[in-house]
C-alpha cells in the first residue's frame, strides 16, 4: 500500500518550480495592468514643495510640506490669520474658506490638491474700506461675542446670499448648521443675515 503522506509530499525542485510559475503570472498580470492604467500622477515630497495658489484674486507661490492643509499654509506663510483653525478635523467649520465661491472646510483640503481653483478668504470678502453686507449686518446685530466661530460663519452666510439672495430663516439655519459657536450667537447670527439680504417684496 502507498503511503499517502508520501503521495502527498512535494519535492524542493518541484515547489520551488511552481513558485517561479506563479511568480511568472502575477509579472505578467502587472504589466499587463501597468499598460492598460493611466500615466500615474507625479509624486511630491517628501520634501518642500512649490505651489501657487490664486488667494483673493492674487497668485501667490509658497513652499509647502506636502501634507499641509489648505488653513495652514493660509495663516502660515500666507499671514492670512483671519481663518481660524479650531478642531483641525472639519468638525467646527471655524476654518471656512471659498474654493471657486463654494464654502469648504480648509482644515481638510491639502493644500497641494487646490490647484488653480481660486480661493476666497474672510481678509478678501471686504472691498477695500467698504465691508461686505454680512459683515456691516453682524456688526449691527451682535451676531459674535468671542470672534473665533465668525469668519467661517460669515463666509458661509456670504455664500448663501450670493445664491439665494432672500433666503429664509430656514435657509441660513441649514447654511450654519455645520458651524460650532461656542458663545451660542446664532439667532442673533440669523437676524444678521436675513437683514442682509435683499428686502422681501410686501
Amino acid at each position: 500500500m502507498s503511503d499517502p503522506c508520501h503521495a502527498a509530499s512535494v519535492s524542493r525542485r518541484s515547489f520551488l518550480g511552481g513558485a517561479g510559475a506563479a511568480a511568472g503570472g502575477v509579472a505578467l498580470l502587472n504589466q499587463a495592468h501597468a499598460a492598460a492604467a493611466p500615466d500615474a500622477p507625479p509624486i511630491s515630497g517628501p520634501g518642500l514643495v512649490s505651489i501657487t495658489l490664486i488667494v483673493n484674486s492674487v497668485a501667490r507661490t509658497v513652499s509647502v510640506e506636502p501634507r499641509a492643509t489648505l488653513a495652514e499654509v493660509l495663516r502660515g506663510p500666507l499671514d492670512l490669520t483671519g481663518t481660524k483653525i479650531g478642531c483641525d478635523r472639519g468638525a467646527c467649520s471655524a476654518c471656512t474658506v471659498w474654493l471657486d465661491g463654494a464654502p469648504i472646510a480648509s482644515c481638510m483640503k491639502l493644500a497641494i490638491d487646490v490647484g488653480t481653483s481660486a480661493i476666497t478668504t474672510i481678509e478678501g470678502l471686504a472691498q477695500g474700506d467698504s465691508l461686505h453686507p454680512v459683515q456691516q449686518a453682524f456688526i449691527a446685530h451682535d451676531a459674535l461675542q468671542c470672534g473665533y466661530c465668525t469668519p467661517g460663519m460669515v463666509m458661509s452666510c456670504a455664500a448663501l446670499l450670493n445664491h439665494t439672495p432672500q433666503p429664509t430663516a430656514e435657509d441660513v439655519q441649514a447654511a450654519i448648521s455645520g458651524h460650532l459657536c461656542r458663545c451660542g450667537s446664532y439667532p442673533h447670527v440669523v437676524a444678521a443675515v436675513l437683514a442682509a439680504g435683499e428686502p422681501r417684496k410686501a
